[in-house]
């Protein structure tokens, strides 16, 4: 098995060629830690467990590095502004370290609530400030770097190839198109690698340049190089990080070490709600939390985000949720009657089933394609081979399916519906017909389905 992944640096779709036989090494760009991670925010580790999982799959052995981001995410791109972790800081009254303890327990939480692997390491950037240090001091001897009044900067145009992953264009940068224009910089997209501290400043360390403390940037860079070698397989992130935060990485880390370091870049597409972006003024900035509140069990998000490939926006709304859920809920059922079946099933049937799962999951994963291949698997008849199968499968998927039991899920059904199917149950009764469909269509009308059983009748969420 090969697997075939589109590769943002050369913008094709390209076999993935481990540097080591039977090894990949892999960094994810993690969270910043100053507030808890929203659903648009969980699908980038989604795509990064898929990938993994996948990987695994084919046999391969995988390196997972996933920074936490506790220090030196500034809130403009333009290097101006507050800290993210000192700015919600100051709304809350805690500390960075207080911060930064509990929103990274309950990222944590939600990841292993998602099913998503733990990455093999979880390094901090306060715990690296040494390592980002040496980075720092390289560049500035090797010339690609300058010191200025509020800190260290990378010049880019000491580096031809910059824009080389996202496309962008210095000249049409030169007055500040994309960001503010800082006074201290040589070029308006510059960016900060060291930043030099006010005496308030709640995170700062010695340095060579005084009091002081990392950007953004460089504390990938030093992390995965210290982590996974200087060079590397795979770099994954949101595509809201190709035109800045990957795009600097790419230019320290190769001004850094003279070569390329990382060989894959996969980015994962937006998240939108309703049709457009979460924002929390719109009050839509949902967290996994709301979702388990409303009765949606993560791994109903999980299913929800598997049947849309990573590269494409996936639209989320409540509707959505509701047909994930009931879908859910007809896959389990249908895996359970395949468990409790004696039958066998023909292995040249099997391993047809096998092959069209692996080649759309190794098709730059297509695990969307993969899970309607399944659907076509479970029509088949009955059969506790294709359980078995299904299981195997779900090694990629996550999806619980040995979880799965043969139990009715209680649904909490409203007073009104339940008095509905009381009044069918008495229009039944009178052999009443005409009534008995209205009140059933009226309980329809309200997402709700209503089967007659020996002893009266079964409601149901559609």
């Amino acid at each position: 098995m090969q697997l075939r992944v589109y590769n943002t640096l050369t913008r094709k779709k390209e076999e993935l060629i481990p540097i080591k036989p039977g090894q990949v090494s892999m960094y994810t760009c993690g969270p910043t830690v100053y507030k808890l991670a929203t659903i648009g925010n969980l699908r980038a580790y989604v795509f990064m467990d898929e990938l993994r999982r996948v990987l695994e799959y084919d046999g391969m052995k995988v390196k997972s590095v996933m920074n936490i981001t506790d220090v030196g995410h500034l809130v403009s791109d333009g290097d101006d502004g507050e800290d993210k972790m000192e700015k919600s800081a100051h709304e809350t009254g805690k500390t960075p370290l207080e911060i930064a303890a509990t929103i990274t327990a309950q990222f944590m939480s939600d990841i292993d609530a998602l099913n998503i692997k733990r990455p093999t390491v979880c390094p901090k950037a306060t715990d690296n400030i040494p390592e980002m240090i040496e980075v720092v001091k390289a560049l500035l001897d090797k010339g690609y770097a300058y010191e200025t009044e509020d800190g260290i900067y990378f010049s880019v145009e000491k580096f031809p190839e910059y824009g080389k992953l996202s496309g962008v264009n210095l000249e049409e940068q030169r007055h500040g198109a994309r960001v503010e224009v800082n006074s201290f910089k040589r070029h308006p997209i510059d960016f900060a690698l060291w930043k030099k501290a006010a005496p308030n400043h709640l995170q700062q360390w010695d340095s060579p340049w005084g009091r002081s403390f990392p950007g953004w940037h460089i504390e990938c860079t030093a992390m995965g190089v210290k982590y996974l070698g200087e060079r590397f397989d795979i770099h994954t992130g949101g595509v809201d990080h190709i035109p800045i935060h990957h795009e600097n990485e790419i230019a320290q880390g190769e001004c850094w070490l003279g070569h390329r370091i990382v060989n894959y870049w996969m980015h994962n597409e937006f998240l939108l709600v309703d049709g457009g972006k979460m924002s929390k003024s719109l009050g839509n900035n949902y967290l996994l939390s709301d979702l388990q509140a409303k009765g949606y069990a993560p791994v109903i998000f999980r299913y929800f985000c598997l049947n849309v490939q990573y590269r494409q926006k996936i639209n989320f709304t409540w509707d959505a949720m509701d047909a994930a859920m009931t879908a859910y809920g007809k896959l389990c059922a249908q895996l359970i009657a395949h468990k409790n079946s004696p039958v066998k099933t023909d292995k040249a049937v099997l391993d047809d089933f096998t092959k069209k799962f692996e080649d759309a999951i190794n098709d730059d994963l297509n695990v969307p394609l993969a899970i309607g291949m399944l659907w076509t698997m479970l029509k088949l008849p009955k059969s506790r081979d294709i359980y078995d199968l299904a299981l195997k499968f779900d090694k990629v998927f996550a999806l619980d399916f040995d979880k799965v039991k043969e139990e009715k899920v209680e649904i909490e059904v409203p007073d009104d519906v339940v008095a509905l199917a009381e009044e069918r149950l008495v229009a039944r009764k009178a052999k009443n017909w005409a009534e008995s469909d209205r009140l059933r269509n009226e309980i329809a009308e309200r997402g709700y389905a209503i089967k007659d059983t020996a002893t009266g009748y079964e409601i149901t969420k559609k």
